[in-house]
């Protein structure tokens, strides 16, 4: 079977990718592996989606559904309950389904998988394996979709949005939330989801800090947490004990870029390498949403897959049009930034980034060889938010850096 396009992921990033393609005339295929669109949204029962590009507050499911809906009024095929097993250099996918395994051909393809949750042996967590230790997501899908409770004093470890948003939840439910534990001096998570998940709680938040053992035999019984040094070593006078039945990881997301090999990938988000167009070192394979690097807003999310869709079709059509392309580096005070490279031309391009730690009152700067191009105020710059400046495309004549400056 031959497409224009071919979309891995039903979530934000693919159903608005495959909005954008289907606009352009491209014959769309969007693939899921569950028996619904929406992705990690189905879940995500609270507010705050929706806000920039809908203009106004959504829950997670509700988001969804307004782009299932737009999908169901476009010329878009839609696979589901499908597992894409493997997708080629040649932009060969090959799924497997009720029916059987299947090679689907396309012109183009567009990965949004989006990304996995860090697990307690991912993290290397001392101590024993008993019942009571979950992930931020399997808690979120316990609670918001079966109904049901993971314990009734909980540790979260990690700041992450989902745990601290599953920190306000649980509190809803009748639990105690005793503490939130980051080893990092800073949170990983929003400042709008410290305020109003835990400071509005009264849940106490220890910054570098970490859990040195879990207590428990077949159910968790307590930990052993304690202050950690700049280089993250233990500080073991300031061991102590607190009783609880359960753990709640929020460490981190990976990209799950599973289904593809020979992607150039960045060492810091595990996501794939992209230009301005968001497609990756792959010629015609596209990347947007979480499985590129994990966004804060799901209306970034679906903004870069506007992008990744639109240029996607454009690509299957022949009708995408490069300049000479240059490298866009991280330079003081930037984590990463996306995309990776840009093309010099008209026009104006927009370039998100995080920070490495918090910033108040600097400027975001971005060098073109040795010219400043663009240059922004920030009052305040967190590493849990994502940042942006765009660029005037005709002023660019070398290799790009953006720095965060006094």
């Amino acid at each position: 079977m031959n497409y224009d396009v071919i979309i891995i992921g039903g979530g934000a990033a693919g159903m608005a990718s495959a909005i954008e393609s289907a606009k352009l005339g491209a014959k769309t295929l969007l693939i899921e592996k569950d028996g619904k669109l929406g992705g990690i949204l189905i879940q995500c029962i609270h507010n705050g989606f929706g806000v920039k590009y809908f203009k106004e507050e959504l829950t997670g499911p509700e988001y969804a559904h307004r782009f299932e809906t737009i999908v169901a009024k476009n010329d878009i095929e839609v696979m589901l309950n499908t597992f894409v097993l493997n997708v080629g250099n040649d932009k060969s996918v090959t799924i497997i389904n009720k029916n059987g395994m299947k090679i689907l051909h396309a012109k183009a393809v567009v990965l949004a998988m989006g990304c996995r949750e860090k697990t307690a042996g991912s993290i290397s967590l001392t101590g024993v394996r008993p019942t009571g230790i979950f992930t931020a997501g399997q808690i979120q899908r316990m609670v918001n979709i079966l109904g049901k409770m993971p314990g009734k004093n909980i540790v979260i470890l990690g700041s992450g949005d989902i745990g601290l948003i599953m920190a306000r939840r649980l509190t809803f439910e009748g639990a105690k939330v005793e503490m939130v534990i980051e080893i990092m001096s800073n949170t990983s998570g929003s400042a709008r989801n410290v305020q109003q998940c835990l400071i509005d709680f009264d849940i106490p938040l220890h910054f570098n800090t970490t859990i040195t053992r879990v207590v428990g035999k077949n159910r968790v019984e307590g930990i052993y947490y304690a202050k950690v040094d700049e280089k993250f070593n233990v500080i073991d006078s300031s061991e102590k004990f607190l009783k609880c039945d359960c753990i709640l990881l929020s460490v981190g997301l990976i990209p799950d870029n599973s289904v593809i090999s020979q992607l150039a990938l960045s060492r810091i988000t595990n996501g794939a390498m992209v230009d301005e167009y968001r497609e990756t070192t792959i010629e015609g394979i596209f990347a947007c949403g979480n499985v590129l690097h994990v966004h804060d807003l799901v209306d970034n999310v679906t903004e870069e897959a506007i992008i990744a869709g639109k240029n996607a079709a454009l690509y299957s059509q022949q009708k995408l049009i490069k300049g000479k392309k240059y490298n866009i580096f991280s330079g003081n005070g930037v984590r990463y930034n996306i995309p990776n490279t840009v093309y010099n031309g008209s026009g104006e391009v927009e370039v998100f980034f995080r920070a490495t730690e918090k910033f108040i009152k600097h400027s975001i700067a971005v060098k073109s060889g040795e010219i400043i191009i663009a240059k922004k105020f920030v009052p305040s710059i967190i590493p849990g938010t994502m940042q942006s400046i765009k660029i005037d495309k005709s002023k660019i004549d070398n290799d790009i850096e953006i720095s965060i400056q006094l």
